[in-house]
């Protein structure tokens, strides 16, 4: 088994491989520090609960965007489950070429992100991944990995409405019934556009092609990555999960 890891700016959340397969995924917070120690001994715990046995971890893998927690968290690897984990970063070898200008830039995250959405649907696929902040990443047929866009993620943007309007109460945030609220209604802009129309065009039209795979990741409120698929050459996509939104 494999345990795998996606250290982000929120949460720590990790998976358990068998094969190809996955077994169970438990996440922490990423936000509280913790001594390698407590990392340890949560992981066997959590390890514990999910009725995975320890001794059959024989490897590991981290993809971190919070360089703070690393000594610790690889250190609790390596005393608890005995096995020197693998850091995805500049130079590993993935079979998706970075053409940035800075290769060494590239975040972590981006780049397992890509390697996947590639992996699954070929290429051009454009990635999309809502975390703590909402990344656009665009893969070409023959898997070159050059250009990318960073926005504002949900909490953050439903934060700065909270914060910096008066009355504009903390709401929970949750998919809407309808985009077309009839009292204040915060989710239906957040959970239904995101902002994603124009970079998703503009990366279809300056990319030269009429259709792309979009793949999807969500890491907000506990959701489960999601994907979507291409309808055919001309009509968009139409998301697979119906937590996220119709294109």
């Amino acid at each position: 088994m494999i345990l795998v890891i996606d250290v982000g700016n929120t949460n720590i959340t990790f998976g358990v491989y068998e094969s190809k397969k996955l077994v169970t995924t438990f996440r922490m917070t990423s936000q509280t520090m913790r001594t390698s120690d407590e990392y340890g001994t949560e992981i066997l715990a959590m390890l514990q609960n999910n009725q995975i046995d320890r001794r059959k971890v024989g490897g590991a893998i981290i993809a971190s965007v919070v360089p703070k927690v690393m000594h610790a968290l690889i250190g609790a690897v390596v005393r608890y489950l005995h096995t020197e984990p693998l850091i995805v970063g500049s130079g590993i070898k993935t079979g998706i070429k970075i053409t940035s200008e800075n290769p060494k830039e590239i975040g972590p995250d981006r780049i397992v992100d890509v390697v996947a959405a590639y992996e699954k649907y070929g290429g051009p696929v454009l990635v999309l991944d809502f975390g703590t902040a909402t990344t656009y990443d665009l893969v070409t047929e023959d898997g070159r990995f050059g250009v990318g866009i960073t926005a504002p993620g949900i909490r953050i943007s439903a934060k700065a409405l909270w914060e910096d309007t008066a009355r504009l109460p903390e709401v929970e945030i949750k998919k809407p019934d309808s985009i077309l609220a009839r009292i204040r209604a915060l989710p239906s802009p957040l959970l239904t556009t995101f902002g994603t129309g124009q970079p998703i065009f503009r990366s279809k039209t300056e990319n030269g092609r009429s259709s792309i795979f979009l793949a999807i990741s969500l890491t907000i409120s506990g959701s489960e990555p999601n994907s979507c698929r291409e309808t055919g050459p001309s009509s968009g996509w139409i998301c697979i999960s119906s937590s996220v939104f119709l294109l």
